[in-house]
């Protein structure tokens, strides 16, 4: 059975798309079977990991409303299979905004993604889902069939008041939705051990969630800004840098969590 995880942060720019693809990249790497689901009508994810989201023929917008399965939507990218990190995607595109409005009125509204992942989650290890940077109804299809949420925030003074609403909304669903849901953990990302103020709220943070913080953390770094306009996650368009090495490190760290668990 597989482990479903979103990436959510009410705080928008805090690099939950680069942290979503890059985490399904690096554990693909690490040799785990991963399905990565784009909850954002932006579309981002899908397109940083190979595929046009103006190409694609069904979307998870199909899957909401019942009109396809994930085995029928799923998508992978040529690029990722030459990189050696290859997952299976399940994109967006501006079609997805249209689902707040048509899922309003039908019935179970808020679990029709777990109803879908059911069917597939025993051909995966992880399923990684890149929520929308508020709480509207497709993040709460994230959080309704996750097991946990992977908080990616940089360390400044105003990620701090994002992250005490993102605990509250996981206090709502967890007692309200779904029993399952807690923070798996925190991650450092755009980090830059030079500046005092982000080493001092990263020390704020350890002290306030101690082993909630994962050990890895994400440096500021050139290549993974680089990488989506290249259509890759920074651990594929180059392995080598310091921001890919890193997100190595997390998948793997991941996988040694989730087992200890």
């Amino acid at each position: 059975m597989a482990k479903i995880f979103c990436v959510a942060n009410q705080k928008g720019g805090v690099g939950k798309t680069t942290t979503t693809v890059n985490l399904a990249a690096g554990l693909a790497k690490v040799g785990q079977r991963v399905l990565m689901i784009d909850l954002d009508p932006q579309g981002n994810a899908t397109m940083g990991s190979g595929v046009d989201k103006r190409k694609l023929e069904l979307t998870v917008y199909d899957v909401l409303l019942e009109s396809a399965s994930i085995t029928e939507a799923r998508a992978q990218s040529d690029k990722l299979k030459e990189a050696g990190c290859s997952y299976d995607i399940l994109g967006a595109n501006r079609e997805l905004a249209g689902a707040e409005v048509e899922l309003v009125e039908v019935e179970r509204r808020e679990k029709r993604l777990k109803l879908a992942i059911a069917a597939v989650d025993h051909e995966y290890d992880f399923v990684l889902i890149d929520c929308p940077p508020s709480l509207s109804m497709l993040t709460l299809n994230g959080l309704c069939c996750a097991h946990g949420v992977i908080v990616p925030m940089q360390c400044e003074y105003f990620a701090l008041e994002g992250l005490t609403d993102l605990v509250n909304t996981i206090k709502q669903v967890k007692a309200n939705l779904n029993d399952d849901l807690q923070i798996i953990g925190l991650l450092r990302v755009m980090f830059d051990p030079r500046i005092t103020l982000q080493q001092q709220v990263s020390d704020q943070l350890k002290a306030h969630f101690g082993d909630k913080v994962f050990d890895s953390v994400i440096p500021r770094n050139v290549r993974l800004a680089e990488a989506p306009s290249y259509g890759l996650p920074g651990v594929a368009f180059d392995p080598n840098s310091k921001g890919a090495q890193a997100f190595i490190t997390f998948a793997q760290e991941m996988v040694d969590r989730i087992k200890a668990m």
